[in-house]
């Protein structure tokens, strides 16, 4: 059953060609309806029911840098805008209380994750967040105009039967990054998406190609999708040809590395006419003004990891030309001159961090991060990453100076257990032998936990869980008994307050395995 369409917007965004740069709303703005509970949740489909309109959900965080991309390209442009209002659209922000909760019932774990659902919950699809702000928007109009979810077509598709271009394109340019092994084990990937690759030839060359490339970009290094002469052939016509490259860009920036490990051996002549051939896809693609800075800038970091290619994975500083190198600086130098949002400001500076670091920059890039605190609307992201450059260095006070402040500035219950996660387990890799300050960072994060009503769901169950993984782990050798000891206690008395449902009790209370007893 098709789902009803009845707000001019969809239709006028239907019937209109895509560009690749649209102008950003003027005033308007998404209607977001905030959740934080099922019944919010509930509410919002019963609107649907009653409006006959599906439901698109956005789950995400404050200081997540993939979401403030999607705030400064996607959720401010006109087209979407109009598109959402055909639309219930639901927002659920994963520091509200409530919300890891519902991240348990959608199966969502990665920030962002974007999903369009039938009015009844059933979902239809996933939205690629990774993709440009145009295709993402394709892909919405495509899920919204046939009402078929990608699990059924891709039933179908795996059964043999007859797709059109348009449900092709779905399975294509749907978020198998997010899935969640909502559609396919992650192990059983690669080959599926090849399989489809094979399966869709024929009926829209574009997203054969797409499926082919995302098979390979999955494949770590061969052990998956085997390379033969014809996908070698098929890469390079896609890195040959500018509009090629453009509609795949988001494949080729992501999984450069990978598919150039599947498609050729290290120091033979193939992997050299592949990495030129990368080069110059990805110069042409860092250079496009009709893509996003942060775009644009993973254009460059794909160029940086292509350097590296062949060589230690660890290299602080890595061998690459002067003029990459200084093509690095200015691009980034650039990007912090001119950046005005405060969104893209997030979503930019920390990854143009990241790739001061892969090209061994690291002064720059702590300058870079250190000059930016101010202007961040979640500085402890950027502190974190200080820590992470300065343990990379081996700084270990340093690291462990930044990755405390972090967690103390870190705001909402769910970053501030996976804030807290992260300091702790750095403390203990760098700092095992104060057991006093270990103790009370564990209790700390314990403390807080119990006063979440949500901290044994999702994200917030995970960083505790790497919490109580770390304190076995550093108590290996029977060390630290007491320790275990009395954060067990404190978290008996949490977890005999937590609800059996949804084995939050039983994750709570597998934290810490009881302290074995001395014969």
């Amino acid at each position: 059953m098709k789902l009803s369409l009845t707000t001019l917007a969809l239709a006028l965004a239907l019937s209109t060609p895509l560009t690749h740069a649209a102008a950003p709303a003027t005033g308007a703005a998404v209607a977001w309806l905030p959740a934080s509970a099922d019944a919010d949740i509930d509410r919002a489909f019963a609107q649907a029911r009653a409006e006959k309109k599906p439901v698109l959900l956005y789950w995400g965080a404050k200081w997540c840098p993939p979401c403030n991309q999607l705030k400064a390209t996607l959720f401010n442009r006109q087209d979407f805008i109009e598109l959402t209002q055909a639309v219930v659209a639901v927002h659920v922000d994963g520091d509200n209380p409530g919300a890891q909760k519902l991240g348990t019932r959608f199966k969502v774990r990665g920030y962002p994750t974007v999903i369009l659902f039938k009015a009844d919950g059933s979902e239809i699809t996933r939205l690629p967040g990774e993709a440009d702000a145009p295709q993402v928007i394709r892909v919405l109009q495509l899920g919204l105009s046939g009402g078929r979810s990608a699990k059924a077509v891709l039933a179908d598709a795996k059964a043999g039967k007859t797709l059109s271009a348009n449900e092709w394109r779905m399975l294509g340019f749907y978020s198998w990054e997010g899935d969640e092994q909502q559609l396919v084990p992650a192990a059983e990937r690669p080959a599926l998406l090849a399989q489809l690759a094979v399966a869709s030839k024929g009926v829209d060359e574009e997203t054969t190609t797409r499926l082919w490339l995302k098979a390979l970009a999955a494949s770590d290094e061969g052990k998956g999708v085997k390379p033969d002469a014809a996908l070698q052939a098929l890469t390079r016509k896609v890195l040959a040809e500018p509009a090629l490259a453009r509609t795949h860009m988001d494949v080729l920036s992501n999984g450069a590395n990978d598919i150039v490990k599947v498609l050729s051996a290290a120091g033979s002549p193939e992997r050299a006419a592949l990495l030129q051939a990368f080069e110059g896809a990805l110069k042409r693609l860092e250079t496009d003004m009709t893509l996003s800075r942060a775009d644009r800038l993973g254009a460059l970091l794909a160029r940086v990891q292509l350097g590296r290619v062949e060589q230690p994975k660890d290299a602080l500083s890595p061998t690459l030309s002067p003029a990459l190198l200084k093509e690095v600086g200015e691009h980034v130098a650039r990007a912090d001159r001119e950046i005005r949002d405060g969104y893209e400001r997030q979503a930019v500076i920390t990854s143009a961090a990241y790739v001061l670091g892969q090209a061994g920059l690291w002064k720059e890039s702590d300058e870079l991060l250190k000059s930016n605190l101010a202007k961040s609307h979640s500085p402890y992201y950027l502190m974190s990453q200080l820590g992470g450059n300065a343990r990379k260095q081996g700084r270990k006070d340093e690291a462990l100076r930044w990755y405390e402040e972090a967690f103390n500035k870190s705001e909402g219950p769910a970053t501030r257990l996976q804030w807290g996660s992260g300091y702790f387990n750095a403390l203990v890799d760098l700092a095992p032998q104060d057991q006093a300050r270990i103790e009370k960072t564990a209790a700390q994060l314990f403390s807080e936990a119990a006063k979440d009503k949500g901290a044994f769901y999702e994200r917030s169950a995970r960083s505790l869980q790497r919490v109580g993984t770390k304190l076995a782990d550093w108590n290996k050798d029977g060390q630290h008994e007491a320790v275990l000891a009395r954060l067990k206690t404190q978290l008996n008395g949490i977890c005999a307050k937590v609800e059996t449902a949804d084995q939050q009790r039983a994750t709570c209370e597998g934290l810490i395995k009881a302290p074995a007893k001395k014969s």
